[in-house]
């Protein structure tokens, strides 16, 4: 199992990542594009949420 820290970590990274493809598919006018970056972002989202709750749970 992943530590808190390292939920968070990807987490953000996810939601990174996700961001800059949907800004790609916005530019690019690719809405497939666009939407599988708002995905990656929701993912990157609960992920981090994850770690948090971890992290209070103490695991």
């Amino acid at each position: 199992m992943k530590s808190s820290t390292n939920d968070q970590v990807e987490g953000k990274f996810h939601k990174v990542k996700g961001k800059i493809k949907e800004i790609a598919g916005k530019v690019s006018e690719n809405p497939g594009l666009e939407a599988e970056g708002k995905d990656e972002k929701r993912a990157g989202k609960v992920q981090e949420k994850i770690g948090q709750v971890k992290k209070v749970m103490g695991k």
